[in-house]
């Protein structure tokens, strides 16, 4: 069973969040925008306080899927936009927010807007080996704010992802490709990037604007959601 939490009112809003992490990190995002909107935030499978799920992409989804509202936005930062992305062809959304995110995350012959397959290998190995440091690096580049920072450090230390979560989500990451689907939603698209983002390279905008999508850059790295300048 997955873990969910419903805050707010006004139209639906369901958060989606990436690799190793838990749905806590949204909760900033939450307070700024519960009265907007009825947000609900899930645990992806085997993270936060969600069971493991077997299998990969799809059954990820199925879980996911009950317990979504009735056409919600949907917002998929990271390994959660592949998913969000993915559910786009199972379910009706009214919208899809992609938040340094990506229809494919690797490199290969006919996709340039993703990172070095062994590049990606030696970023996850060097984080599997201390999964709870690696993150908290990875978080103190992110942001500069101490109170959220603390916040966001005491999530990964109170709620770790299990071992065969963190290995399905690298397999999903690494073996997706969904571009040629997503060029065929015919739903409403936003994309987020950050101008530092290290994961999701930048010069996605240029691909992301050719599918008439509607971009934002942001001065940040690969978590632009805490960036004050951050809109929904």
């Amino acid at each position: 069973m997955l873990y969910s939490q419903t805050t707010g009112a006004g139209p639906d809003l369901v958060l989606l969040h990436g690799w190793g992490f838990n749905s806590d990190l949204f909760d900033s995002l939450i307070e700024k925008y519960k009265h907007q909107y009825r947000i609900t935030k899930i645990d992806l499978p085997g993270h936060g306080r969600s069971d493991d799920v077997a299998g990969g992409l799809d059954e990820w989804c199925d879980e996911i899927i009950k317990l979504l509202p009735n056409n919600p936005i949907l917002l998929g930062w990271s390994l959660g936009g592949l998913l969000a992305i993915n559910l786009a062809k199972k379910i009706k959304l009214s919208k899809l927010i992609l938040v340094a995110s990506t229809p494919n995350f690797v490199q290969n012959s006919h996709w340039q807007y993703g990172i070095n397959a062994d590049n990606f290998q030696q970023f996850s190995n060097a984080l599997s080996l201390n999964l709870s440091k690696g993150l908290k690096r990875f978080v103190s580049l992110q942001t500069q704010n101490k109170n959220q920072l603390k916040t966001l450090i005491q999530s990964i230390d109170t709620l770790p992802a299990s071992a065969s979560a963190l290995n399905q989500g690298l397999e999903i990451l690494l073996t997706s490709d969904l571009t040629e689907h997503f060029k065929h939603l015919s739903i409403p698209i936003e994309a987020t990037l950050g101008s530092r983002d290290t994961l999701v390279p930048h010069t996605i905008k240029q691909w992301y604007s050719n599918q008439n999508i509607s971009v934002s850059l942001l001065d940040t790295g690969h978590l632009p959601f805490l960036h004050n300048d951050f809109k929904l």
